[in-house]
């Protein structure tokens, strides 16, 4: 039996948390989480701060983060707290797979997750103003497509994506992709930072 300080913790963003959440439960993980509302990756100083009140919060614990690399200082970040994080450049890469995801990101698309859709018109603002005509330009020099996420644990963002798609002028094309990847880059954290972790 675990005592509590032993069962890992995972700290990271709350854009994937229904998926993680599905993949504890399937896995019967012995796992705490907290997850960080995932505009914060649009402000560094506030990224910052609260992931290291987190990662403070719970010292005593063997912590992992869920994060790519969505901070410039977040190596530093995790060095001074001793803690691993889970390999990947971001969210999308570490559920798509580096493959997938640098296809589709040669090929022009933006990607869109179930979270950000429907908050898009929150984070688009705090992200390039304003002004969507600027905004609009910004998207249509740099990318060809949005291209909605649906994983097992999506709900119906449909209505959601094509407004967003629609403000941005840009096609909306759409990927179902499962959670195996997500799975194997959560395990090997695990593993890295804790020793053999095996997930029960």
């Amino acid at each position: 039996m675990h005592k509590h300080n032993d069962i890992p913790y995972l700290i990271g963003c709350g854009i994937l948390r229904k998926e993680i959440n599905r993949l504890i439960i399937e896995n019967n993980w012995q796992l705490h989480t907290t997850f960080l509302d995932s505009s914060l990756h649009f402000d560094f100083d506030k990224l910052h701060k609260n992931l290291t009140l987190a990662l403070n919060k719970h010292s005593n614990q063997n912590c992992t983060v869920f994060y790519g690399t969505c901070h410039p200082l977040m190596e530093n970040i995790l060095y001074d707290t001793k803690t691993a994080r889970t390999k990947g450049q971001n969210c999308v890469e570490i559920l798509l797979g580096p493959g997938l995801f640098t296809k589709e990101l040669s090929n022009g698309a933006y990607f869109l997750l179930e979270d950000w859709a429907l908050r898009w018109d929150y984070i688009i603002p705090k992200t390039f103003g304003t002004n969507m005509e600027v905004t609009r330009q910004i998207f249509q020099e740099d990318r060809k497509y949005l291209l909605g996420i649906r994983t097992p644990c999506s709900g119906d963002f449909t209505k959601e994506a094509e407004h967003a798609a629609q403000s941005v002028g840009l096609p909306l094309h759409w990927m179902n992709v499962d959670m195996d990847h997500l799975k194997s880059v959560l395990i090997s954290a695990l593993n890295l930072n804790n020793g053999q972790y095996n997930g029960r």
